[in-house]
Order: C-alpha cells, then sequence, then structure tokens
C-alpha cells in the first residue's frame, strides 16, 4: 500500500459496529460496465495489499492480513446494474470491530476511485479485450504432451473404516482415563479429537487412494459416536478396576452418572447440563473433523494429478466440450485409464473447493 493511501487511511473517521460479527457496507455508483469492473475491482484489492480469494463476473473477494500474518477482515464487492456494494466482515471472534470494517471499506471506495480515473474509453476497452482473453483461455497453449499417470492402487474403503475404527476406540481410551483423572477441560479436548481424527483419516485416504467424500463423511459421523460411546464403557471399566466397588454393570453406572449430572466450579447443573455437555462434545468434534476431513480430502486430490494435467482439462471446459469430448483428449494425451480421468475430474472439483474454503468468515 502507497504512503498517500496509508496517509489517507488514518484520516478516515470510523464507524463502530457491534455485533455477534461485525461488518460495515456501503453502496456507490459507477459507469463501468460489468466486463470490466471485477478486473478494476481485483486490481485495487492488489494496491492495498489485500489477498484475493475468490473472483467471477459480478463479484470479488479479499481478505486483508493484519498483525501476525492473520486475516482480519474479509473483504466482498458485488455489482449490479451500475451500482457498487462493498462489504468488510470482521473474521475474529470480537463483537465489537472498533470500527475497522469502516476503515477498509472506505478506504477501497477512495483507492478504486483513484484507479477508476487511471481508465479512458481507450483503455477500458483494451482493458475489456484482455480481460475476455482471459476468461476465454485464449492465450493457452496446448502441450504436446502431458506427465504420465502414476501407477496406483484401486481405492478400497475397508482401509479408512479398519482404521476409523480402531482410531476412535484408541481417542476413546484416551478421553476416558483424562476423565477419570479429572484432567479433562471441555472444548480443548474435543477439538484436539477432532484434529487426531482429520490427521489419522487424512494418512488413511493417502494409503486407500479412497476419495469419495459422503462415505467418508459417514465414517467420520461413525468415529465420533464410537469415540465418545467407547470413552463412556472406558471410564466405567477404569473405575471398576482402580476402585474396591461391588460389582456394577454398565448400565446402573450410566444411571449413577445421570443422578449426580455435571459439577462446574461447585455447581451442580444435573443431568441436564451433563447431556448438554455430551451434546456440544458431538458438535464441537463433528464441525472441527468435517474441516479438517475436507481440507485434507483437497489437498490430496491435488496432490496426486499434476497441476499441467488439470490445466489441460479444465482448459478443455472452458471451451465448452463434454466430459466425453474431456476424456477423449485426456486418452489422446495417455490418460487413457477411467480412474486416472476421474482423478483429474476430482482435482478439478478440488480447486473449486479450496476456493470455497478460503471464502469462509
Amino acid at each position: 500500500m502507497t504512503e498517500d493511501l496509508k496517509q489517507y487511511e488514518k484520516s478516515i473517521k470510523k464507524k463502530h459496529s457491534f455485533s455477534w460479527t461485525p461488518k460495515f457496507e456501503e453502496e456507490i455508483r459507477t459507469d463501468l460496465n460489468k466486463t470490466v469492473i471485477i478486473p478494476i475491482v481485483v486490481k485495487t484489492f492488489e494496491k492495498l495489499g489485500w489477498d484475493l480469494i475468490y473472483q467471477e463476473e459480478t463479484i470479488a473477494e479479499a481478505k486483508r492480513k493484519g498483525d501476525w500474518n492473520r486475516w482480519t477482515e474479509k473483504i466482498a464487492v458485488s455489482f449490479d446494474y451500475g451500482k457498487l456494494t462493498i462489504k468488510s466482515v470482521s473474521l475474529g471472534n470480537e463483537m465489537w470491530d472498533n470500527g475497522r470494517n469502516s476503515k477498509r471499506v472506505k478506504l477501497f471506495i477512495h483507492a478504486f476511485k483513484e484507479i477508476e480515473k487511471e481508465y479512458d474509453r481507450e483503455a477500458l476497452a483494451e482493458l475489456e479485450q484482455e480481460v475476455e482473453k482471459t476468461n476465454n483461455w485464449d492465450d493457452y497453449e496446448i502441450p504436446e504432451s502431458l506427465p504420465q499417470p502414476k501407477t496406483r492402487k484401486k481405492p478400497q474403503f475397508s482401509i479408512p473404516i479398519v482404521g476409523g475404527i480402531i482410531t476412535a476406540l484408541l481417542l476413546g481410551f484416551i478421553v476416558a482415563f483424562l476423565s477419570v483423572e479429572g484432567i479433562y477441560i471441555i472444548g480443548l479436548f474435543e477439538v484436539g479429537v477432532a484434529i487426531a481424527m482429520g490427521f489419522i483419516l487424512k494418512q488413511l485416504i493417502k494409503i486407500s487412494n479412497y476419495t469419495f467424500y459422503d462415505n467418508l463423511h459417514y465414517l467420520l459421523i461413525g468415529m465420533i459416536l464410537i469415540t465418545y460411546i467407547s470413552n463412556q464403557y472406558f471410564q466405567y471399566q477404569i473405575i471398576l478396576n482402580q476402585n474396591n466397588f461391588q460389582p456394577f454393570s454398565f448400565w446402573e453406572f450410566m444411571q449413577a452418572r445421570f443422578e449426580v449430572g455435571l459439577t462446574i466450579k461447585q455447581l451442580n447443573t444435573g443431568w441436564i447440563g451433563l447431556l448438554i455437555s455430551w451434546v456440544l462434545q458431538l458438535v464441537i468434534t463433528y464441525f472441527v473433523g468435517i474441516l479438517r476431513l475436507s481440507s485434507s480430502l483437497i489437498s490430496y486430490s491435488l496432490e496426486r494429478v499434476p497441476m499441467e494435467v488439470v490445466d489441460f482439462a479444465y482448459y478443455h471446459f472452458v471451451k465448452e466440450k463434454t466430459e466425453d469430448q474431456v476424456r477423449e483428449e485426456l486418452s489422446k494425451m495417455g490418460w487413457t485409464e477411467k480412474q486416472d480421468q476421474e482423478e483429474v475430474f476430482e482435482a478439478i472439483g478440488a480447486m473449486q473447493g479450496a476456493t470455497e474454503m478460503n471464502r469462509m468468515e
């Protein structure tokens, strides 16, 4: 960002926002058409030093980095019939933005208008041609050859199933042991369990070459249920073995747990508090786990296919060829096996998935 923009940013009068997710929005009018408007928006992002995360015909989004190289706000700009809407949303956990979102929006508007003035009719016509060439991949040169597919084993769902069950039981025992020892921290350990599940699933995906999301999603849900159900059973066994109690059944153990309830800092929340804590365990682990699983699938899908092959296939889709026609083009380049072709298509989908994950607030 230039020194002039830094000085202008300091002069902006802030408008504070208070909410669960603080945001600020403002609209301006422009005479630019929809072909050139978003490219100029992107140039504005670049001038401000913001990271572009998404771009399409009438929308562009960026994230701004603050201290510690951490994204602090997401700025979304949309165009509709001469109206440009700029919205900034806080990415932290604060409920008061201290006026930062209003500063981002007003700074963007100032920088955008500066760049807009640089374009006369000839420059806009030239930019429009460049945009059309970029969108149509006109500068892409079809290679004479592509990297050849590696020899891979057929996808095997049995490997993630077995590995997932073993992992869930092991995590269930660890959680049970920590709970009995009294060092279990609600929230922190659920995140730890989810991260561990995500890491193990990533390794199992690589070993098995299995990437069908729906089945892996169901497997993750099963792993979470096994972990926390087995956690209760392992607690029962640990308590039974560590104390000189008369033998009692697992069912009696669960009844006793409900009768005692959950105590937090000398406050007994009863069976309702205990039940809520269990629901929170499942919810926290699920949402963190699903993010880790999605990230692992995207990463692996992109790793196993060379980017030159992905670009080659995507180019033919841009040229409005059907899936069968793209398969024919891949076959001409040595990618004849259906499994290899499917992996190319999955890599294209993974690129779109990575973009959507970056857009998350």
